[in-house]
């Protein structure tokens, strides 16, 4: 398949991309680039797709802090389309269908101009499946008020889906090449912030319930409402924490201080320049090696493959899986789809959410459990370990990218070989680790509930992307005040 990509690079180079600076970008003009996508983000995200009917379901509704999209707007798509291609690509490299060597310039460009046109391709792939098979709807009374067919509309919806979709990847291309971090990160830390604002202090009472949706007002309603004796009893303290919202609460403060400590958790490899004596640094090595960007991986594989099960059931197809408000309740649909909150797993609160809950059995409420459980502590190390070797991370490229530096590591021979070996003591363990543990922090997230039900994976996604948008702040004040450590890092003064 690899010559086949590089027979087709040359057509590929002729989709539209976005021109990286010749020299230096000075850090204010970072910061304004950066500011104006965000903002053109959060507009984007408030223009609603014309004709769409308020009938129509979001199948991806509950990975929306995931997917950075916004439900029923141009950019409902939001990330998908780039974080799906992406998945497909690190598959077939690592099944070795595709075999590009990454370090070499050339297949690098085929390689991303491949999955540049991948993407174009998954945005088209990920919305009309949902006009045709009846979850986006277009509003009749709208085509009937026109004159124009519904099919008339169902094709606008889909042009202006693919236009928010391609909107999307061309902003983040803004942002990696001309703003700070990347528009991907970007984009999940400010719909995930949003989400977390929005589930402090949102005073809307949602339909069927009797309290605000944001815990701060929940807990002045609670306040109104429920004497202290009745709150203070078992059952009293049990509905604080879960419907008044403690226990989520408490989760994400935990979480947020246990990814700070695993991000700064980290072996520092000692180096010294060859030729400039008294030159020395370090080369630090994270316990969260490929960072948290596996679960993005993980989460969209079982996005898809849930939301492909659910397009089924509204064809008529139950083979997989009943679906009821959104959920799977039967097949093997229920034991894919993620475990969101306590209702997903404690088989008191399962049952209490309706007749088709309350018929299934305990034994697979556990197993559902046990199953995402596995899907995210396997699927973190897979993809962690896809991730580092196919993004340069790994102990090879990392030695071949310090020796060419010219540092070495003091008391070893100054050779690739060399650094390649003392390297692969610590990042194929720490790469294996790391992906493990983020597994795990984020189906504690999930089992316990966060503040607006960003999802353990989203949760995990801001407080890592927060972290590092932080270091890269700091990296690009101090390149600004040195310029030697920007033409150390390969930058044109």
């Amino acid at each position: 398949m690899d010559s086949v990509i590089r027979a087709l690079q040359p057509y590929f180079e002729r989709i539209p991309s976005v021109e990286r600076p010749k020299g230096h970008v000075h850090f204010r003009e970072k910061f304004a680039w950066t500011a104006a996508i965000l903002l053109l983000y959060f507009i984007l995200s408030n223009v609603p797709v014309f004709g769409l009917s308020p009938e129509s379901i979001d199948i991806f509704a509950a990975y929306r802090a995931l997917f950075a999209g916004a439900t029923g707007s141009i950019i409902a798509l939001g990330i998908g389309p780039i974080v799906t291609a992406s998945i497909i690509l690190q598959l077939l490299v690592g099944a070795g269908i595709i075999r590009l060597d990454l370090t070499n310039p050339e297949d690098r460009a085929a390689y991303q101009d491949f999955q540049r046109f991948l993407v174009f391709v998954m945005i088209a792939a990920e919305a009309l499946p949902q006009i045709a098979g009846g979850l986006l709807k277009p509003d009749l009374s709208l085509a009937a008020q026109l004159g124009v067919s519904p099919g008339l509309i169902s094709f606008l919806i889909f042009i202006q889906l693919f236009i928010g979709g391609v909107l999307i990847v061309y902003m983040d291309e803004v942002v990696s090449k001309w703003g700070i971090g990347s528009g991907v990160s970007l984009f999940i830390l400010a719909g995930i912030a949003q989400s977390i604002v929005i589930g402090l202090f949102n005073w809307v009472i949602p339909p069927n319930s009797k309290m605000p949706a944001g815990i701060i007002p929940r807990w002045i309603w609670i306040a109104q409402n429920y004497p202290l004796d009745q709150l203070f009893t078992g059952s009293g303290l049990a509905f604080l924490l879960i419907q008044g919202g403690i226990l989520a609460l408490i989760t994400t403060a935990i979480i947020i201080l246990l990814v700070v400590f695993f991000e700064g958790t980290r072996v520092e490899i000692p180096l010294a320049h060859a030729m400039a004596r008294g030159a020395r640094g370090r080369f630090p090595i994270k316990l969260v090696y490929a960072s948290v960007l596996p679960m993005i991986f993980v989460r969209a594989l079982q996005a898809n493959v849930v939301a492909f099960g659910q397009l089924l059931h509204t064809r008529g197809i139950t083979i997989f899986g009943e679906f009821v408000n959104g959920k799977a309740v039967s097949g093997l649909m229920f034991f894919l789809q993620p475990i969101r909150s306590p209702y997903d797993w404690v088989p008191a609160l399962f049952k209490s959410q309706g007749a088709a809950f309350a018929s299934i059995p305990d034994w697979m409420i556990i197993l559902h459990l046990i199953v995402d459980a596995l899907i995210l502590v396997v699927g973190g190390i897979l993809f962690a370990w896809f991730w580092v070797e196919t993004s340069g991370m790994d102990a090879r490229t990392v030695a071949s990218q310090i020796a060419k530096s010219g540092m070495q590591v003091p008391g070893f021979r100054k050779s690739p070989q060399v650094l390649e070996r003392v390297l692969s003591r610590y990042i194929p363990k720490v790469t294996v680790l790391g992906g493990a543990i983020i597994g795990i922090l984020t189906l504690i997230a999930n089992m316990l509930g966060t503040i607006g039900n960003v999802s353990g994976t989203g949760l995990l996604l801001a407080v890592s992307i927060a972290y590092r948008f932080y270091e890269d702040l700091a990296k690009e004040q101090l390149t600004e005040m040195h310029p030697l450590i920007r033409r150390m890092l390969g930058e044109e003064v």
